[in-house]
């Protein structure tokens, strides 16, 4: 999976932003807000991470400590995920 060309994530008065440029402005108006798990995961997509790599990178960020950790993380992964490709911003490769 990966990122639909046209959506970029930006850094607006302190906050993380996803916005539509070029022609996908034209269908997409307006901008949807992240917190930092969304943009660790919105980032990991767009990298080319894998799921399990965005959740270890989470599982790092804040500390996981057991296994229960992991899968609370794996299934906001998943969901966010999930809503992604819901709303369109997300191709399969």
């Amino acid at each position: 999976m990966k990122i639909k060309e046209g959506f970029v994530i930006r850094k607006v008065a302190g906050k993380y932003v996803v916005v539509a440029t070029g022609q996908t402005s034209r269908e997409f108006h307006g901008m949807v807000k992240l917190n930092e798990t969304g943009k660790i995961i919105w980032e990991g997509i767009s990298d080319g991470k894998t799921v399990e790599e965005i959740v270890d990178t989470l599982a790092e960020k804040f500390g996981a400590q057991s296994e229960d950790d992991r899968v609370v993380i794996m299934d906001d992964v998943q969901a966010m995920i999930q809503e992604m490709s819901d709303a369109g911003f997300l191709i399969e490769e």
